[in-house]
């Protein structure tokens, strides 16, 4: 491979590390995160080149707000003292549209302009697409994003100390569940033993897991917890969350909602079959 070829790869990951993806499985990057990434030092200057993408934005006639919402958050000084800094949440389009503001000197720039380009365009098509699958087609696109969230919450959960994995993911469970683990989830449901609990939710049920994923992720990175007795009570607490904002929503309860027929392990088998006796038929 060449080296122009790995250092794409590299920051390809990069960019993908940094990523978060909120209740409504919709990606997006904190600015603070994009700036180191992108190899800028100040802040007071990254600023600058976010300005020239809102201004980028607002000329094409698209929502800054939809596209750079700001956000506060809380940041330690070195005498431990808390502060509220600024920070914005980023679309995919918006980091493009920083990537091609940016200084063109730097590598990274051109290989953030060409991965978001790429990305912002996979993006607008699977978005118009959502709408038109059917119920088990979006149950699959939203298990692939808890699959990606699963894997990105158990690196953080290592570094924050986690080893008894099953206790931390029951502790997830039982916040949104109202105390369930995933054995009395996976037994309501009537699964067979040690049959993946994920593989037969619907889109709506994935989607609330999703949002306790990628949140909690966030709060022990965020939060900076290095215990494994902290990270099950983050989790847990997370989960407590996602259930209230259910709850005040007027939504249904992740345990009233139904299981699906098949699991997707079984749709997967079915489409495989179809696919090979097409394959003997041509």
């Amino acid at each position: 491979m060449k080296k122009s070829e790995k250092d794409f790869n590299s920051n390809n990951q990069t960019f993908e590390d940094i990523k978060h993806i909120d209740e409504n499985g919709t990606e997006y990057w904190y600015a603070r995160e994009l700036m180191k990434v992108l190899k800028y030092n100040k802040w007071e200057n990254f600023e600058k080149v976010i300005e020239k993408a809102k201004l980028a934005c607002e000329n094409s006639s698209i929502s800054i707000l939809e596209h750079f919402p700001d956000v506060r958050k809380l940041s330690k000084r070195a005498n431990n003292a808390e502060v509220l800094i600024k920070d914005y949440k980023l679309t995919r389009y918006a980091c493009y549209l920083i990537a091609q503001n940016g200084d063109s000197r730097k590598k990274v720039i051109a290989l953030a302009q060409t991965y978001f380009a790429i990305q912002t365009r996979k993006q607008e098509i699977s978005e118009k697409g959502y709408s038109m699958l059917t119920e088990d087609e979006r149950r699959f696109y939203q298990r692939n994003l808890t699959k990606k969230g699963n894997y990105r919450l158990n690196q953080t959960a290592k570094n924050a100390g986690v080893k008894n994995f099953d206790k931390f993911h029951n502790s997830g469970y039982k916040g949104l569940y109202n105390g369930e683990t995933a054995d009395d989830i996976a037994k309501r449901k009537g699964l067979r033993y040690r049959e993946d609990i994920l593989d037969n939710m619907g889109s709506d049920e994935l989607i609330a897991n999703l949002f306790r994923i990628s949140q909690t992720e966030q709060k022990l990175r965020r939060d900076n917890i290095q215990t494994e007795k902290v990270a099950c009570i983050t989790h847990n607490e997370v989960g407590k969350i996602v259930r209230r904002a259910i709850e005040e929503a007027g939504g249904t309860m992740p345990e009233d909602l139904p299981t699906p027929k098949k699991s997707l392990k079984q749709l997967e088998k079915e489409n495989k079959k179809k696919l090979t006796k097409r394959r003997l038929y041509f």
